[in-house]
């Protein structure tokens, strides 16, 4: 017979039977049910001994500790990967409330700026896989970082993908003294005078940097670039005349458009946009295919139980659906899109690699 505490914690006897150590279940015999010398015991011990084998490996399993009912047990911290006032955390700042709401615990936004945003990824990489811990991806950080740094963390192993949030494209607008009134005539006049025409960015390995070279490759043109230090001196630089090009942020761009202080061209999304839908996309324009967009997606620390995944999932997929979200999303040139972790994990690789060959021709290094 096996001692009590052996009954108690699953069989500990060197046959290689059930051995529980820690919550977790280090091997398995299927001759638990016989002890250790081979010699059968009655029927009714032996079932009660699988029993005990099975409750043992039932509370070993992270789905059984951590059921989409039990979750959440606390506050939810949501790491987002930059300062305050950025798109990542107003968009964090606008769902947040609703998810607290829907899951009864408050949900903390907690920003983690600092190293192009790899530090908010390490923070919830580290982070004890429970769902407690939740990182606002931002399409950047997770399929351009991989590319330019030598990281702690993997978009793929360090995470389980949980939804795809909101996407936001950008437009090509010009500065009004550039004699281009659409796609076409702004290659044709690049090409006619090589590097005459300079573009500006928020900074080496930024969206709007990697938006521009893509543009470049697929256009066979060469144009200069001017980095500045964020979006808001690069737009500022594009409406002085400074720079002549850039590819920016729809919601800050089009009242200036309106106001004639700029001209647009084309946004770069695979569909045209909901913030201008009078705009057509570069891929009408004569470039099948391009779609650039920046997005943001939660994703939560590897080895998250599914059950947690899908509750999570759930939840987030309804608060976006609220019209007082979508309003809110839309008056920052979001749009609103959710999908299945698959999907996400599916745009993780492709535009990883799609950066990576942009990054590789324009020899792009961090600076």
């Amino acid at each position: 017979m096996c001692s009590r505490r052996a009954q108690r914690i699953g069989c500990s006897r060197r046959c290689g039977g059930w051995k529980r150590s820690k919550m977790r279940v280090k091997s398995f015999d299927l001759r638990c049910p016989v002890r250790g010398n081979g010699k059968k015991e009655g029927a009714m011990t032996n079932k009660r001994k699988w029993m005990l084998c099975a409750t043992v490996l039932a509370y070993a399993l992270p789905g059984f500790q951590a059921s989409a009912a039990d979750y959440p047990s606390r506050p939810v911290r949501l790491v987002v990967p930059f300062a305050a006032g950025g798109g990542a955390d107003t968009l964090s700042r606008i769902i947040a409330p609703k998810l607290s709401d829907a899951l009864g615990q408050t949900w903390v936004v907690d920003n983690r700026g600092g190293a192009a945003g790899n530090l908010a990824a390490e923070i919830v990489a580290d982070a004890a896989p429970d769902g407690h811990t939740v990182f606002m991806g931002f399409s950047t950080v997770l399929t351009v970082n991989p590319n330019l740094y030598k990281l702690r963390w993997s978009a793929e192993r360090s995470f389980e993908p949980v939804t795809l949030l909101a996407t936001a494209q950008y437009i090509l607008v010009l500065h009004p003294t550039v004699k281009a009134g659409s796609v076409q005539e702004l290659i044709a006049l690049a090409k006619q005078k090589p590097r005459a025409l300079n573009y500006a960015s928020a900074g080496v390995g930024s969206p709007l940097h990697l938006a521009a070279e893509l543009f470049k490759k697929r256009a066979g043109i060469d144009m200069v670039h001017l980095p500045y230090k964020g979006g808001g001196p690069a737009a500022a630089a594009v409406l002085a005349g400074e720079a002549q090009v850039i590819f920016g942020s729809v919601a800050s761009s089009m009242p200036h458009v309106k106001a004639g202080k700029l001209r647009a061209l084309a946004t770069t999304g695979a569909k045209r946009s909901k913030v201008a839908p009078e705009l057509p996309t570069l891929a009408e324009a004569g470039f099948p295919g391009f779609d650039v967009t920046s997005w943001y997606a939660f994703l939560v620390p590897a080895k998250t139980p599914a059950a947690v995944v899908r509750r999570l999932r759930d939840e987030a997929v309804k608060a976006v659906a609220v019209p007082e979200v979508q309003q809110a999303m839309s008056r920052q040139g979001l749009e609103p899109e959710t999908g299945t972790p698959q999907q996400l994990i599916e745009r993780i690789r492709t535009e990883t690699a799609m950066w990576a060959d942009v990054i590789r021709s324009a020899n792009i290094k961090p600076e």
